[in-house]
């Protein structure tokens, strides 16, 4: 069990209680991101629709629903919570290029792991979550397309040349791209919850059903107490399992309803080892977050200095083009992009916080950012207009606190 989940010495207690049928209705995995919370919950799903009794939920179990659980469309797992997808999907396309155009030894695993990439995103738009919705056609029809190309590259058919493996994956960056930056929520809709309560109390067919809530910190209360409603009373034959990197952060009547199993922050030393064993790069020395960095578009380090000259325009109080600055950068997609623009101009601003007057101006900035995230993610404002408020807005900030920005 969990052969995958690496330097988590945690995942005792999870097998403990599995193997003792001792694990509760609704679970908490508690840790610092990319720890393998996700990791441990599919793999958590797998197990617990596992039809083999000796020995149960082994990863090469060939049981046609540790089949469906490790290509990710088992009926029985549904996926909510937001998301950055796009990074592990292009590091997982890299690993898996690399090794069908090598024909090497780990090419089934690669070939596992980039389809599981794309399923961690896809899984969010199960129709039965998304009923009711007005953007339902546009995400069928895009999910179609995805999932046709991943039919392709799906067990146990042949691969195709590597000319057109390439053709293949490029198209699925792009849809899977479009999907995650027009579609999926930053904070879970209050209409999912009802909807995956109602096929929560569906009975399955064979196996335990399994809910899986990412980022579960980020809900409204709206959905925190839609939630906490099945909490109270969950199915005999589903399990709930929410994520977070943030328990502090959680509802302490939602804490008291699931059973906490910590993942603690692991090792430089253990993460250059994931990422060997993962994605097959033996050369990279720095954390799994910073891995996955480098497959922005635009690197950190040119997102920073755009961050930069956007706070030091404020300060000089010249004018700054945002319709340009989004332009030039791919009109920061993938989103992630703009989550990491915005954090930099936080960052820039941290020197407010020495004095009373900064506290005060930095609380009115971070607002503000708020603000121009949420129109772009929430609202779909274009990334040109929200920066063209956030600019304006924070220019004024300034201008009314005697150039504190400067």
């Amino acid at each position: 069990m969990f052969e995958n989940l690496v330097g988590q010495e945690g995942r005792k207690a999870l097998i403990s209680d599995i193997k003792n049928n001792r694990l509760p209705g609704a679970l908490l995995f508690s840790g610092s991101e990319a720890s393998g919370k996700l990791t441990a919950a599919l793999e958590t799903a797998r197990i617990l629709s596992c039809t083999k009794t000796a020995p149960k939920g082994n990863w090469e179990c060939d049981c046609h629903n540790c089949m469906q659980s490790k290509s990710l469309i088992s009926t029985n797992i549904m996926l909510l919570g937001p998301r950055d997808c796009a990074l592990e999907i292009a590091a997982a396309q890299k690993t898996f290029l690399q090794a069908a155009s090598s024909n090497a030894s780990y090419i089934k695993a690669a070939r596992y792991l980039y389809l599981r990439s794309i399923r961690k995103l896809t899984l969010r738009f199960n129709p039965i979550l998304w009923e009711g919705n007005n953007n339902l056609n546009k995400i069928a029809s895009l999910i179609e397309e995805i999932n046709e190309d991943l039919e392709l590259l799906d067990f146990p058919r042949e691969l195709p040349p590597q000319e057109q493996l390439e053709k293949i994956t490029e198209n699925l960056s792009k849809l899977t791209i479009k999907l995650e930056d027009e579609f999926l929520y930053d904070s879970i809709p209050v209409n999912q919850i009802r909807n995956m309560e109602e096929w929560a109390h569906i009975k399955s067919e064979e196996g335990k059903k399994t809910i899986i809530i990412e980022n579960a910190d980020r809900m409204l209360s709206s959905v925190r107490n839609a939630l906490l409603k099945i909490l109270e009373e969950p199915p005999a034959d589903c399990v709930f399992i929410l994520l977070t990197s943030k328990r502090n952060a959680m509802m302490q009547t939602i804490l008291s309803r699931v059973r906490t199993y910590n993942f603690m922050e692991r090792s430089a030393e253990v993460q250059k080892e994931v990422i060997s064993r993962v994605f097959h790069d033996q050369n990279f020395n720095g954390s799994i977050n910073e891995y996955l960095l480098t497959f922005l578009p635009i690197p950190p380090a040119t997102i920073k200095k755009l961050a930069d000259d956007f706070c030091n325009a404020i300060s000089l109080r010249r004018t700054l083009d945002c319709s340009a600055l989004a332009k030039n950068n791919g009109n920061f997609s993938p989103r992630i992009e703009l989550r990491l623009f915005l954090h930099y101009i936080a960052i820039h601003y941290r020197k407010l916080l020495y004095s009373q007057a900064g506290t005060e101006a930095s609380a009115k900035i971070m607002d503000l950012i708020r603000k121009c995230y949420d129109n772009v993610i929430s609202y779909n404002q274009s990334p040109a207009a929200a920066l063209e408020t956030l600019f304006r807005d924070m220019s004024m900030v300034n201008v009314q606190n005697g150039g504190i920005l400067s």
